[in-house]
């Protein structure tokens, strides 16, 4: 199965975190994903402004939204929150 994004994706209010839904299993998921994960590992520079932060949630979004899916087939939890060690595999 395969999980979908919203389009609507926004930066947390303290600027630590993309926010996002996600829809996949029939269920709905508010989720998150760090500013550092997206450092590590989606090439978003340190310190970057909201707009490139966006732009690398954009650019990897195939690869954030098989690692929601993954954590929801592990948990059923109404959110979640994806780090970098979740893409070190």
């Amino acid at each position: 199965m395969e999980s979908t994004l919203t389009a609507e994706a926004s930066v947390s209010s303290d600027g630590k975190r993309v926010v996002f839904v996600a829809a996949a299993h029939g269920q709905t998921v508010q989720c998150a994903i760090t500013r550092d994960a997206l450092e590590e590992h989606f090439w978003s520079p340190i310190g970057a402004s909201d707009a490139r932060l966006l732009k690398a949630f954009a650019d990897g979004r195939k690869r954030i939204a098989a690692a929601v899916e993954r954590k929801m087939l592990r948990d059923k939890s109404p959110s979640i929150v994806l780090h970098a060690a979740d893409f070190s595999h």
